[in-house]
């Protein structure tokens, strides 16, 4: 299952907080786009509920993503992270999950 970080949790939560959405129904949406190959292109929105079929992943803190089924099947075994680039602009990152030995 997708593992939130406590960084994007707290992003996720300002992110909803300034679209001026219930922050405790609204959530960052995946959805998959497109398939292309051996990718996908995924789709990111700030979203005031759950779809019909989405689940449900939810952090410390309150925040929220909601995970199409496709999307939630690419994304299984992934870590949603922020990273913040030299401008000082912060992103959300998909990264591996750390394998325990």
């Amino acid at each position: 299952m997708l593992t939130v970080t406590e960084a994007a949790a707290e992003a996720i939560t300002a992110l909803t907080a300034d679209q001026g959405s219930d922050s405790d129904q609204s959530g960052l949406r995946f959805a998959l786009q497109s398939m292309e190959g051996d990718g996908a292109q995924l789709a990111l929105s700030v979203a005031p509920a759950p779809e019909d079929g989405d689940r449900i992943v939810g952090a410390d803190g309150g925040a929220k993503v909601f995970l199409e089924p496709q999307a939630a099947a690419l994304l299984d075994d992934k870590v949603l992270d922020v990273q913040q680039d030299d401008t000082g602009d912060v992103a959300f990152a998909v990264l591996p999950q750390q394998q325990s030995a």
